[in-house]
């Protein structure tokens, strides 16, 4: 196959012509390239759900969700659970262990799984359902058993969460920070532990549902921000991180932030009420909020984010890309994609001159 367009490349913009099969075999310079950008597959490590479907409404909602996002430019896909009853998250992790041994045919590559409940604290549950509980030896095992669990959301700060910590990142799970009202010391505690164990730390979306940067409290923000082992994921709606923290947060951590949507299932639905977890939610404005006002996941896709960043932000597309793409190829440790580089994956996203999706392709084959 070629594909002709302005590849955008991690430092550039080349116009020019790529030949792939499943991979990217040869990428040659051409002027006479239509104006239209060519850009690695968007990586989607925190998602709830989309257009109806939720990660915990079982297989054949997995399959609805991830084929959305995908017409949204999202080539790799982490469905995430939320806190609920015990059984049901593990019922949610075996949906997706099955849907991870058969695929989705003409659909994203499904990753594995962001296990963001119920490890979380009842006194930071944001938008979750009030099912939190510690990561006990016995569960932490069990979940680690499905072996699909590729990123685990825990406050550091519950019980039994220093075994655990080492638990997931031996097991090569990345321990998030998030859900928490553990402070600076804690953090950096738990980023420390993190390292020790050989793993990867991160922090489920970044400033939200953690304490505040402070004077004289410098919070789990500055800790993760200011520890060069730490990535951060972002929800980059402009409803729940201003644009001047997102810069900051930029300008302070490069290429270890990334974009994800942490969409739920009224994702590309018309505004109205909706279902998150079990609660009622409104969505109005572009925003998903609890009854009482506060926000409830999000309705965001990652061409979206991408467009955010450049209207908002102040970012070149190669650092739009990164930021949907690279960095989290990275962070999960999928060094086969993530940019347009020979060899790799020919997971693209072909986007027109307004920067909105044309063409999905994941591992060669076209799918939107």
């Amino acid at each position: 196959m070629k594909l002709s367009g302005q590849i955008v490349l991690p430092d550039r913009i080349l116009p020019g012509c790529l030949s792939f099969e499943g991979r990217i075999d040869e990428i040659v310079p051409d002027t006479s390239a239509p104006e239209r950008y060519i850009l690695p597959g968007f990586i989607d490590g925190h998602v709830h759900g989309g257009d109806g479907a939720d990660t915990m409404d079982g297989v054949e909602a997995i399959h609805h969700l991830s084929r959305y996002h995908m017409a949204h430019g999202t080539t790799t896909i982490l469905p995430t659970t939320i806190t609920r009853p015990w059984a049901d998250v593990m019922s949610a992790l075996h949906a997706v262990a099955e849907v991870c041994r058969t695929g989705i045919k003409s659909g994203p590559r499904v990753h594995g799984v962001h296990l963001e409940g119920p490890f979380v604290s009842p006194h930071k549950l944001g938008a979750q359902p009030p099912f939190a509980i510690s990561p006990s030896p016995e569960r932490v095992a069990e979940a680690l058993a499905t072996g699909v669990v590729r990123v685990v959301t825990l406050a550091p700060e519950l019980e039994h969460a220093e075994t655990a910590i080492p638990a997931f990142a031996g097991a090569g799970v990345r321990v998030s920070l998030g859900h928490t009202v553990t402070d600076y010391d804690g953090a950096m505690r738990a980023i420390c532990a993190v390292c020790a164990a050989g793993g990867t730390v991160g922090a489920t979306h970044l400033f939200n549902a953690m304490a505040p940067v402070e004077g004289r409290r410098p919070g789990p923000v500055t800790a993760l921000m200011c520890s060069e082992a730490a990535y951060a994921e972002m929800i980059y709606d402009t409803h729940h991180v201003h644009p001047a923290s997102f810069r900051l947060a930029h300008r302070v951590m490069g290429s270890r932030l990334l974009f994800v949507t942490d969409a739920m299932r009224g994702a590309g639905m018309p505004e109205g009420p909706s279902q998150l977890g079990g609660q009622d939610v409104m969505i109005r404005d572009g925003a998903v909020r609890l009854p009482g006002g506060s926000l409830a996941g999000s309705v965001l896709t990652l061409d979206v984010a991408l467009r955010n960043a450049l209207k908002s932000g102040g970012m070149s597309l190669p650092q739009a890309a990164a930021l949907v793409s690279t960095n989290a190829a990275r962070y999960l440790g999928l060094y086969d994609r993530g940019t347009v580089s020979c060899g790799l994956r020919a997971d693209l996203v072909v986007l027109n001159r307004d920067f909105h999706v044309d063409e999905v392709w994941v591992g060669g084959q076209r799918t939107v």
